[in-house]
């Protein structure tokens, strides 16, 4: 990761500029709102698009966090929460990109179809590490869930986060960390 910096301050909805300043092995910490979903929700997101239905939440430069947070404890807005392994949504995500999902933040190796689709249409994947679930869960303020919640823990939810770490796997320029 040598000469990748440390950018402190990104906040959401990613600009077109901030995305295309990133490059595979810059460590970012976010703040903002970006929304969970995993493997069962993204299939009805698809099925949405499919379908002509409307999306649960507007897609275009939007940020999506693979991951099914555990019951919030009291006085908690959420459980410990950490990112699922990103290839269980690459049958999904180039369809999503293309309706303007800018960036996903899991954890592990993407498709190449998921890479090809992040360079054209010039997004991100971040990745977070794993195995900090009740850490992560600590820069998150606000959980609210918003679509599919029958799906319990893979329902979709709205979160705000704060100095949320990560870093950058695929930029937007086809770089792999």
């Amino acid at each position: 990761m040598d000469g990748n910096s440390i950018v402190k301050g990104f906040t959401t909805p990613f600009t077109e500029e901030m995305i295309q300043s990133l490059k595979a092995g810059d460590i970012i910490e976010l703040t903002g709102t970006i929304y969970s979903a995993r493997d069962a929700a993204h299939a009805r997101m698809a099925q949405a698009i499919a379908d002509g239905v409307a999306a649960p939440f507007e897609y275009a430069g939007e940020t999506v966090f693979y991951a099914g947070p555990c019951p919030a404890p009291p006085g908690k807005p959420i459980g410990s929460v950490g990112p699922t392994t990103a290839s269980r949504m690459d049958a999904y995500s180039p369809l999503l990109i293309e309706h303007g999902l800018k960036i996903m933040i899991g954890k592990g190796n993407r498709s190449s179809a998921v890479l090809d689709a992040v360079v054209k249409y010039k997004g991100l994947y971040l990745v977070a590490v794993g195995g900090v679930a009740t850490l992560m869960a600590k820069r998150i303020l606000k959980s609210e869930i918003i679509a599919y919640e029958d799906l319990g823990t893979e329902a979709i939810r709205r979160l705000t986060v704060e100095k949320f770490p990560l870093a950058v796997a695929i930029d937007s320029y086809g770089g792999v960390l």
